[in-house]
């Protein structure tokens, strides 16, 4: 139950909410625990009055020629009616159930009750229409048969109600001032707690937009730090983000420069006045060569914007990873055949058991092409001395985990090189062959979306050339759909 209702939950009022609520509903509640404390504790001295007028009339009850006999002395009986709030009623009955003295019409005990002479009761009844209190006693008499006599006083509930209501009085009007002031104490209190909060959103709004430096997690409450804390986190990697995302635009803007300068400076050369045929033609064949390779590295940097964001973008299905690399050999077998390459696949077959891996086929198919086409650029072939590529899909007969290798013949990759390569436009110094460097960071990325690893390593370990193998190992169960 909310005290305070708004559109937009405010932490200042569900505290505050939270805090007055119980308070508010705890009032009534104490208003009534206080009000049946008063009548138990506004009847005690009654009740105390009642037993000893009670004790007082059994002492006047004797025995005279074996009869109980009663009587009450003129000033004891204008003493036992001098009240002005409440009336007070009382019986005295003999052994045989005869009436002595009193108010004929008292009512009565309850008649299963167990008699017991000398000990005074206490108990409510009804008595002319009104509430009464009635102590009541048996008094032992000196007779043949052996039964008391009983004797009741009774008295209406007025003083009590009073009393009772003066306590309740005296308890709960002070609260009507003390409850006022304990909702401003809180008032007041909330607004002192929750300024650390403002002076840390002041803080914020102070902040240049550039400015993404941490923010100082002891200048704000204990209960504070853990989001102020997951807020530097975001600030740092946000940071980082858009450091990598700088040197990413920076590395693409160099790398399509070349290309594009050359396409200037070919088309300049083909405008010259003294150019013939055969330079025209040159400079043509080098505007398609320069061409080829800008848009070559346009296609990369879209491939892995697509694969940096494809995690959240693209579902997910169960892939056969044999028949995607298969596909993919199969596609990329007639430019190896101009290369003089000999590319095959080998391993577990398409629909076998273990080959399903839970993924995107468009992604999956763009990071085995990027295997097979670094491959094909960085293996030397010739008519007489053909290079190799392997494509294979198996599964681990240790962890059963499923795994990509794409194995060559080239020259290898230095072990002080094999992080680099991962890294976007980064290439072996001494390689002649066409490249963007972002091939190998394309692999990285779709793997790291489907749970995998990249590794590479040399693929005929103590030859020359030593060859290299990239594998790809999926850290879940191959069968995981």
């Amino acid at each position: 139950m909310k005290i305070f209702q708004r559109e937009q939950r405010s932490l200042f009022g569900e505290i505050l909410d939270w805090m007055l609520t119980p308070l508010l509903l705890l009032w009534p509640v104490s208003l009534v625990l206080t009000w049946l404390v008063a009548q138990g504790i506004a009847g005690k001295p009654f009740d105390r009055a009642l037993e000893y007028n009670v004790g007082t009339l059994a002492q006047l009850v004797t025995v005279h020629h074996n009869k109980a006999q009663f009587v009450l002395p003129l000033p004891a009986r204008e003493l036992l009616r001098a009240d002005d709030a409440d009336t007070v009623y009382y019986q005295v009955l003999g052994a045989s159930g005869e009436f002595l003295s009193g108010d004929k019409d008292l009512p009565l005990p309850p008649e299963e009750e167990k008699i017991g002479t000398g000990e005074v009761r206490m108990r409510d009844a009804e008595f002319r229409g009104m509430d009464i209190k009635v102590a009541y006693t048996w008094v032992k008499l000196d007779l043949p048969n052996g039964t008391p006599a009983l004797v009741q006083v009774a008295e209406t509930m007025d003083k009590r109600s009073v009393l009772a209501t003066e306590i309740v009085k005296g308890v709960m009007l002070p609260q009507f001032v003390i409850l006022p002031l304990a909702v401003l104490l809180v008032w007041l209190a909330l607004v002192q707690a929750i300024k650390p909060l403002n002076h840390l959103e002041e803080r914020i709004r102070a902040r240049s937009p550039d400015d993404l430096s941490p923010l100082d997690a002891e200048a704000v409450p204990l209960e504070v730090a853990p989001l102020v804390a997951s807020v530097n986190d975001l600030l740092m990697r946000l940071k980082d983000s858009i450091a990598t995302q700088k040197r990413f635009l920076a590395d693409a803007a160099h790398q399509l420069k070349t290309p594009l300068a050359g396409l200037r400076m070919q088309a300049d050369l083909a405008q010259r006045e003294d150019a013939n045929a055969e330079d025209l033609k040159q400079s043509l064949r080098q505007i398609g060569r320069s061409s080829i390779r800008a848009t070559h590295t346009v296609n990369q940097l879209l491939a892995l914007a697509r694969a940096e964001g494809g995690g959240t973008v693209m579902t997910s299905q169960p892939c056969d990873l044999a028949r995607l690399t298969m596909e993919v050999t199969r596609d990329c077998a007639p430019r190896a055949m101009d290369k003089y390459i000999d590319l095959g696949f080998e391993g577990t077959q398409p629909g076998s058991e273990g080959v399903t891996v839970m993924g995107n086929p468009t992604l999956l198919k763009e990071m085995v092409r990027n295997l097979l086409d670094n491959a094909i650029n960085y293996t030397p072939s010739h008519a007489d001395k053909p290079g190799m590529i392997t494509a294979r899909v198996l599964i681990d007969p240790f962890s059963k985990v499923l795994v990509l290798q794409v194995e060559d013949s080239g020259p290898g990759i230095p072990a002080a090189e094999r992080e680099l390569v991962f890294q976007p436009f980064y290439r072996v110094l001494g390689t002649e062959a066409d490249g963007s460097g972002l091939g190998l960071p394309i692999v990285v990325e779709i793997a790291r979306q489907h749970q995998a690893t990249v590794t590479v390593e040399d693929s005929r370990p103590g030859q020359t050339p030593p060859g290299t193998c990239f594998t790809v190992r999926f850290s879940r169960g191959p069968e995981s759909t």
